[in-house]
């Protein structure tokens, strides 16, 4: 099994994020709106083992509910060419207290400790040469997007399947924030 643990989005906003796709970018595939998430730990090929004290780890951790806010677009890059375009998450305290609470409760069930740092965001589209004229354009136009404060009720053990045109991604587990 492919895991990731993350934050699912509501119709609503997912709907809002799907209307920034309508404005085009060459070399752009977008994600489709079933799949806009917030990853907050990536777990990858997992025996089924493994997937059980996964979801013992996570069961045992208790966090208050808290609200994201959506703000900005952006570009990841390797190696000089973007490779994906997204919308921003602001920074907040519980946020950070959440993912560090995963990350710990994953590394103390053996996982190796995540190398990358925590950057929140929602991945809009994975990009493929898209022209870097263009490419700045569309995030100059859309850098002001905003969106309501989203609450977070719970976080999410998703499995992922690759797919010709687009992942699938399965809620396995909700565990509850109070």
């Amino acid at each position: 099994m492919r895991l990731f643990v993350a934050l699912d989005l509501p119709w609503t906003l997912r709907d809002r994020l799907s209307a920034l796709a309508s404005f085009g970018l060459p070399g752009a595939r977008w994600v489709p709106p079933e799949n806009y998430h917030m990853t907050l730990r990536f777990i990858g090929e997992t025996p089924g083992h493994r997937a059980e004290d996964i979801d013992t780890a996570l069961m045992g951790l208790r966090a208050k509910r808290f609200s994201v806010m959506l703000a900005g677009v952006g570009t990841f890059s390797k190696g000089g060419r973007s490779t994906a375009l997204w919308v921003g998450v602001e920074r907040n305290p519980q946020l950070e207290h959440l993912q560090n609470k995963i990350e710990t409760a994953l590394q103390r069930c053996g996982l190796e400790p995540e190398r990358r740092r925590f950057q929140p965001h929602i991945t809009l589209a994975r990009l493929d040469n898209a022209p870097e004229v263009k490419l700045a354009g569309f995030v100059q136009t859309h850098n002001l997007f905003r969106a309501d404060p989203v609450p977070m009720e719970h976080f999410t053990l998703f499995s992922s399947q690759l797919g010709k045109e687009a992942s699938v991604y399965t809620p396995e587990v909700e565990y509850a924030l109070a």
